[in-house]
């Protein structure tokens, strides 16, 4: 994050360019100063304007993370990405239970490699959300199997990139596009 007159700009030029989504990262400073961040851009601009998420990556302790998300929830943003670190099954699984913020989980499948255990981690922590991101889960057969479990669950997903080069990020917008194809379809 930067400063508030710094970030607006960033977000004036990126609804310039068409972008109605931005993800920003929170837990690197104090979450009041985070928080009044946040709270400022939605003050300028709506849930119309731009649909804003964030991504905690584990920042949040398990006893004051529903607080966090509580205050959270107050600015009406999209999603949380993994606000507690990973392999805390039952406390995340409480948090997606009390959730006022949909919470998405993404280092949570890292190197969850059996078809099995997949399946139990959704079905006992039940995200609203997972985050696919082919080059860390396996590739396209890993990243497929996530997705089908979670469309089974009910559970949301998207597709992401971790730090591909030009030539990854070719072949995971193929993949979204396929999938956004597919959907489509079905509708």
């Amino acid at each position: 994050m930067g400063t508030p007159e710094f970030m607006k700009s960033q977000i004036r030029e990126k609804l310039a360019q068409g972008f109605h989504c931005i993800k920003m990262k929170i837990g690197a400073i104090a979450f009041e100063q985070e928080y009044e961040i946040l709270k400022n851009l939605r003050k300028e601009f709506s849930t119309q304007d731009i649909e804003i998420r964030v991504d905690a990556n584990g920042a949040f302790v398990p006893e004051e993370a529903l607080e966090k998300l509580k205050r959270l929830s107050e600015l009406e943003l999209h999603s949380i990405e993994q606000p507690i670190k990973a392999n805390q099954i039952e406390q995340m699984a409480a948090l997606c239970q009390n959730t006022p913020i949909p919470i998405a989980l993404d280092e949570e499948l890292i190197g969850v490699i059996h078809f099995p255990d997949r399946k139990k981690l959704l079905e006992e922590i039940k995200p609203q959300y997972i985050i696919i991101k082919p080059s860390l889960l396996g590739g396209y057969k890993n990243s497929e199997e996530w997705i089908s479990l979670a469309e089974k669950q009910k559970i949301g997903w998207w597709i992401t990139s971790a730090l591909e080069s030009n030539i990854g990020l070719n072949a995971i917008a193929q993949m979204d596009f396929l999938h956004l194809i597919i959907q489509c379809l079905k509708d």
